[in-house]
């Protein structure tokens, strides 16, 4: 008799991303609700990471670094829309988002150039 019916060795039980996706998205809000800058950007590097994670453990993109830059693209227009057209704490929101973006660009375009051919 099989003490855990339904269950194969062969997938993983469980995935650590939806954890740092929730944190991600509460550090990001926080750090927009009181202005601290380098919170929020942070949050948002940490949800938006964990998204990319999220893709490539469950198979819809090949290479994560790619993910990150069109994670870049995304956030690049959206931080852009929000950063012209608004003002007050929403302008905050669409620096932080636009300050997040370049990092992506940049992690991301890095990131192909060094990681290995094999992997």
């Amino acid at each position: 008799m099989d003490e855990q019916p339904g269950l194969s060795d062969e997938y993983r039980k469980a995935s650590p991303w939806p954890l740092f996706v929730a944190f991600g998205l509460a550090i990001f809000e926080v750090g927009i609700v009181w202005p601290l800058f380098p919170v929020a950007v942070g949050g948002l590097l940490l949800f938006v990471g964990s998204v990319v994670g999220i893709l490539r453990e469950s198979g819809y993109i090949a290479d994560p670094w790619k993910g990150l830059v069109a994670a870049s693209v995304v956030c690049l227009a959206a931080g852009g829309v929000i950063a012209y057209f608004t003002t007050g704490s929403v302008h905050l929101r669409g620096v932080a988002i636009l300050v997040g973006g370049v990092i992506f660009l940049f992690g991301g375009v890095f990131g192909s150039f060094w990681q290995p051919k094999g992997v």
